[in-house]
């Protein structure tokens, strides 16, 4: 079997996908082109955001769509005008906004005013490839295809443990999108990768819903194709050692079968990460002078020192 055609995704579906769209619903970054599906607004922030950070791109598209609202207005703009708009706010090369003004000017005079909603047609537009196409396809059409950029395929790969292949990486992440949710799904799993699964990952601090999936979650090996470096063994039990210091600064103490499941999905008392792995993590914490650990009854509780 070739990398692209091992397994991919995990067989319960469906469970993730809800825990995705679920976390994602419940509370997401408020950028102000997610609550449109103006395919126009969509496009300049797609080009706007290319090498430029988001904090300054939600500035420049308000302002940018202020002075020229729709596609039509661009086109009718003087390009001299979108350049030096372009420059003034660092948006990066300047050729993105030639091909911004000349797209718009297609949309007028080869597609009568409306936007074509197919990501094949799209790449029609001057300086819109794929990735950009695909991304106002769903956003603006609920149209799109699984977006599969570095982000996404740093979660793909940690999560699922998807080999490095571009064509297994197309191939979980088609599996993995819900059909006729192109809108949704890539918002989210786009969010995920932009403040949950980062290069330094915030695992349990922006509460990942793949965690309880997640193959880098239960090793600690939070390799990805865009970060390179090998975690060592004592890397990956030093981030549980700091899961438990964090657990326990919020009880006064816990017995093990309470504490395990706070700092490991797979936790189960008789099982491989169980009550000895446990045992032994607090061995080392207790050495270290950082927590107190007490036979009770039969039972192990711990609490932090005082």
């Amino acid at each position: 079997m070739s990398e692209a055609d091992a397994p991919t995704v995990p067989a319960d579906t469906d469970a993730v996908r809800d825990a995705l769209i679920e976390w994602y619903e419940d509370d997401h970054r408020d950028f102000p082109w997610r609550r449109t599906d103006d395919p126009y607004e969509i496009l300049v922030s797609e080009v706007m955001s290319q090498q430029t950070q988001l904090s300054r791109v939600e500035t420049a598209w308000a302002e940018f769509l202020k002075r020229w609202p729709t596609a039509a207005d661009l086109a009718a703009a003087d390009r001299a005008d979108v350049v030096g708009f372009w420059t003034d706010h660092s948006l990066g090369y300047n050729n993105r906004a030639r091909y911004l003004h000349e797209a718009a000017e297609q949309v007028g005079s080869e597609y009568d005013g409306e936007f074509p909603s197919d990501p094949e047609e799209l790449q029609e537009l001057m300086g819109v490839g794929p990735y950009t196409a695909n991304a106002v396809a769903s956003f603006a059409f609920n149209n799109g295809d699984a977006v599969v950029d570095t982000n996404v395929k740093r979660v793909l790969y940690r999560a699922f443990d998807i080999p490095d292949d571009d064509a297994a990486f197309e191939r979980a992440a088609s599996e993995l999108m819900p059909e006729g949710e192109s809108r949704v799904w890539n918002n989210a799993v786009m969010e995920l990768g932009g403040v949950a699964c980062e290069k330094t990952p915030k695992c349990d601090g922006a509460g990942c819903p793949w965690r309880e999936w997640c193959h880098a979650y239960e090793t600690g090996d939070f390799t990805a194709p865009d970060v390179p470096t090998q975690p060592s063994f004592e890397g990956s039990r030093r981030q549980f050692r700091g899961r438990t210091i964090s657990t326990l600064k919020e009880y006064d103490e816990l017995g093990l079968d309470e504490l395990g499941p706070r700092i490991r999905v797979d936790y189960a008392p008789d099982g491989e990460y169980g009550r000895e792995w446990l045992e032994g993590i607090l061995s080392d914490l207790a050495d270290d002078g950082l927590v107190e650990v007490e036979n009770r009854n039969g039972d192990t509780v711990a609490r932090l020192r005082s």
